[in-house]
């Protein structure tokens, strides 16, 4: 669940397009090659403000083929313990294994607004090599319906988006507006069907040191909350990120970052955890914390 960093829309914000016209007005430059990859290791993998390796560290890569028409494809990957941690703790441990995230996705983008303004939309398939999965029992009961056990009832955690998005760029201001929709259940969520994610990314390039400041905001809306004994149970939330990022030259590049979300919860038990020895809801998956990487492009 990697951020829109991984996907061509990245690539169309960070200049794409001003490479390519660049090229045209320059002929004795080599032409840029279609295909890129990516390496990065974090401290913590974040998605949409959730910790995906249970505030350790984590390592991700991708590739990603751009042709001139505007079609793309890529492949992002990263380590992760979201999934066996959830359900491989306390008494319910399952000796479950589910280590890598993979992410595949194509779409197209253009220049429809103008030079410069990148209008990008495309399909996004998650998916989670997993082994001794439980067995979905989502329609067992209401509370695992409806209530806090709607994540932890062994629905299937692979999520396919489909997502819009729109960059802008007016002098050392850049950025896009995005909005995903999933077609499936997200991320392991019984009947979320139709939720979506709308979010702002905004960056301001300082014009010192090759650093750039970052900004984003995002709320990720989960379809079909449902009531149990009149309380209602909605895990949807709120989530920021505050940071920069300094660009070192030859493809590589660091940030440092702080993040959070509004950590829906009902009582002392979160929506999104991170389980005890004892299996409870009672650690957050969203709690604010820094974050720090360093990334290779090739």
């Amino acid at each position: 669940m990697k951020t829109i960093q991984k996907t061509a829309i990245a690539l169309a914000a960070s200049g794409l397009f001003a490479s390519a016209a660049h090229a045209q007005t320059a002929p004795a430059a080599p032409e840029p090659s279609p295909i890129s990859a990516n390496v990065t290791v974090v401290n913590d993998y974040r998605y949409r403000g959730m910790t995906q390796s249970n505030y350790k560290p984590a390592i991700q890569g991708g590739f990603d083929y751009a042709h001139e028409s505007g079609f793309y494809i890529g492949n992002w990957n990263s380590s992760i313990s979201w999934i066996s941690d959830g359900y491989d703790s306390g008494a319910t441990s399952r000796n479950i294994s589910a280590p890598l995230e993979m992410d595949f996705y194509a779409g197209y983008k253009t220049e429809l607004l103008g030079a410069g303004q990148v209008t990008d939309v495309g399909v996004l398939q998650y998916y989670y090599a997993t082994n001794n999965f439980p067995t979905n029992s989502c329609l067992s009961s209401t509370a695992n319906t409806s209530g806090l056990g709607r994540n932890a009832c062994g629905a299937n955690p692979n999520t396919t988006e489909l997502y819009g998005a729109q960059n802008f760029a007016y002098g050392p201001l850049s950025g896009f507006f995005k909005v995903s929709y999933s077609l499936t259940n997200i991320f392991g969520i019984h009947n979320s069907k139709g939720s979506y994610y709308p979010d702002l990314t905004v960056n301001y390039d300082t014009g010192f040191g090759g650093i750039t400041l970052n900004g984003h905001v995002g709320y990720q809306k989960v379809a079909n909350s449902g009531t149990v004994s009149g309380v209602k149970y909605d895990f949807s939330y709120m989530d920021y990120k505050l940071g920069l990022t300094k660009d070192f030259g030859g493809g590589l590049t660091g940030s440092v970052a702080y993040v959070a979300t509004s950590q829906p919860k009902q009582g002392s038990s979160y929506y999104w955890y991170v389980p005890n020895a004892a299996g409870t809801q009672t650690s957050s998956m969203g709690k604010a914390g820094g974050l720090v990487s360093l990334t290779k492009t090739f």
